[in-house]
């Protein structure tokens, strides 16, 4: 069996019985997107705690490797602290399924649940700031103009 069957195999295992899948009761964070040319949909509800990812789940429809890399990416993000996930990169997640060169049309498709993730950190963390943390990320963001 090649690496490319064995990467196939398991995008299939991972759309057919994904990991995390499911809804956390009373989340601290949750977001939704949705990818309109493929049609998937995914939420990710998220605790946080002692500035930890401590639970994640996400639900939603999508295509096989949409739910595959759902799947993946919340089981890197369980358990890591808050700077590690802001790290997790579209390689890290590409990387685990064999999809280095996945064809652009379908690129959206593996990347939906890393953006879905990105932002429902960033809400939390916003929801989060000082107001000076606050301040200083606007001063910082009018000083790229």
């Amino acid at each position: 069996m090649s690496n490319a069957d064995i990467y196939h195999e398991m995008i299939i295992d991972y759309s057919r019985n994904p990991i995390n899948f499911g809804k956390i009761e009373n989340p601290d964070v949750t977001y939704h997107d949705s990818n309109p040319l493929c049609g998937d949909s995914i939420d990710i509800d998220m605790n946080i705690s002692d500035d930890k990812v401590t639970e994640i789940k996400f639900h939603g429809k999508g295509c096989a490797i949409c739910m595959a890399c759902s799947s993946v990416l919340t089981e890197i993000a369980k358990g890591k602290n808050i700077s590690e996930v802001k790290n997790i990169g579209k390689a890290d997640v590409l990387g685990e399924l064999g999809l280095e060169n996945l064809q652009a049309v379908r690129i959206k498709c593996a990347l939906l649940s890393l953006k879905v993730l990105k932002f429902a950190l960033y809400s939390h963390l916003g929801k989060h700031l000082k107001t000076d943390d606050l301040d200083k990320l606007k001063e910082d963001a009018s000083s790229l103009y």
